[in-house]
């Protein structure tokens, strides 16, 4: 059944909880699969170069290395340097971005980090672009965001493009006018948060899409949520919201060139499509999309706990015990008796470094897909492209922030919109940059209301 996922901790105890137990254990190999050296910047190879020549990647090895670049830039920098990283990235990024004072959380805490902490002039954000971008949409003029691998992006976000989304969004404000409220879920770039700050909607996050949507249902208009279809009907399913009312537009990778709403596109045509509550972009989480109910049985029937992240599909999150975002994940892992067995359904380096966590606790956790029996192998090292923020990039992005070399792609401004094959970068004029922060801030901000009322209920 649905829990209440609702996180308890506020963002200075997230960042603690985070800090408080991952340590890199001697020995063990790091989780990171080495990218070839034609995948890095031209001012990043030299670093490249250095780190793919290291005997291995144990953090005995590692470490000195990269502490003779993260070092001295710590101490030219010195308390305005700010290291950010996800949850989802590698135990090696996670720690090493918590040895050097860091903070590490989920997406909604990283929003806040930039305007929370106005003292923090120059913040490095190792993680996907969406996550640097809403940093700096909330960032304050003196603030820089600047991000390890700006090719670092995201599936989901990549099926909902504001060149994919725009010209379907459009249509329906045509059809429905003023009546149409836009609800972006974080994974959105900012020119795709901006369109739900002009229809007066607000962002989310796993953590907080059932607040949000309870907020929008409230003001009784139609909904688009974008991009994740299942977070959304995981969403509308918790807070009671009738099934035959929500519609699922087409996959967006088979009319990549846009499509009329129409009854030749629509599934049950345009009278389903005025009939809905909320409309549902068909993006999803290529990472999330790979559990199947059968796993959660395998696991519950063998005296597992399991726990899944709401970017799964429906029936995933129906059989599991619980489900939440990755705040969520990592508190009930904190909070677990000893002796308690989780298995959990999301990005294998969160479950990887989760495990570690548990271990010292007397508490086991395993990966949701590790099931032999059912055909599958080990989890992997998680999400291919929140990996693409390697130690190299670190350790480059550091030197070169110090020494005043920094490329400027890896610079996040509000509205940059960058290919994650090709690394080339699309940005706004600055009229058009402040245009997009206006809409896209009060659609943040608006989120951040949102929450924090209900933590002060």
């Amino acid at each position: 059944m649905l829990q209440d996922t609702r996180a308890t901790t506020t963002v200075a105890s997230r960042a603690t909880i985070a800090h408080s137990g991952l340590r890199l254990e001697p020995g063990i190999p790091i989780c990171q699969t080495d990218l070839p050296l034609d995948w890095y910047q031209e001012e990043l190879k030299p670093y490249a170069e250095e780190y793919l020549a290291l005997p291995d990647r144990t953090p005995e090895t590692v470490l000195p290395w990269l502490d003779s670049y993260a070092r001295p830039a710590l101490s030219h920098f010195g308390d305005s340097l700010l290291l950010l990283a996800h949850f989802y990235m590698g135990g090696e990024i996670v720690k090493l971005v918590e040895r050097y004072g860091g903070s590490v959380s989920d997406s909604y805490a990283l929003a806040l980090q930039a305007v929370r902490r106005p003292e923090k002039k120059v913040i490095v954000e190792s993680a996907v672009h969406f996550m640097a971008e809403a940093i700096a949409i909330l960032a304050n003029d003196d603030q820089e965001v600047w991000i390890t691998n700006p090719k670092a992006g995201c599936t989901m976000e990549l099926l909902a493009k504001d060149h994919l989304v725009m010209p379907i969004a459009d249509q329906l404000l045509e059809r429905y006018g003023d009546e149409l409220v836009v609800i972006a879920y974080m994974n959105t770039s900012g020119r795709l948060k901006a369109l739900a700050g002009r229809t007066g909607g607000a962002v989310c996050t796993s953590s907080n899409a059932h607040l949000v949507l309870e907020w929008a249902r409230a003001q009784g208009k139609k909904i688009l949520f974008v991009p994740d279809q299942h977070l959304g009907r995981n969403t509308a399913r918790r807070i009671g919201m009738d099934d035959s009312r929500l519609l699922t537009l087409p996959d967006p990778q088979t009319y990549a060139g846009g499509y009329a709403l129409d009854d030749g596109t629509i599934a049950g045509g345009v009278r389903a499509l005025d009939q809905a509550e909320m409309i549902l972009w068909a993006s999803h989480c290529s990472v999330h999309t790979v559990f199947r109910p059968e796993m959660v049985h395998w696991w519950r029937d063998r005296g597992w706990r399991v726990l899944v992240h709401p970017e799964s599909t429906l029936e995933v999150v129906l059989a599991a015990d619980g489900s939440g975002s990755t705040n969520y994940l990592w508190n009930e892992v904190m909070s677990a008796p000893r002796g308690a067995k989780l298995a959990i359904g999301t990005e294998g380096h969160f479950v990887r470094n989760a495990r570690a966590e548990g271990r010292k606790r007397g508490v086991e956790v395993a990966h949701l897909a590790d099931i032999p029996e059912l055909g599958r192998g080990a989890a992997g090292c998680g999400c291919a492209t929140m990996s693409r923020n390697d130690p190299p990039h670190l350790a480059g992005m550091l030197d070169l922030l110090r020494r005043g070399e920094a490329p400027d792609l890896n610079r996040v401004l509000a509205g940059d919109s960058v290919d994650e094959i090709t690394g080339a970068r699309d940005r706004l004029s600055p009229e058009e940059r402040r245009e997009l922060i206006r809409h896209a801030k009060a659609a943040l901000e608006r989120m951040i209301e949102i929450t924090e009322t209900d933590r002060q209920h």
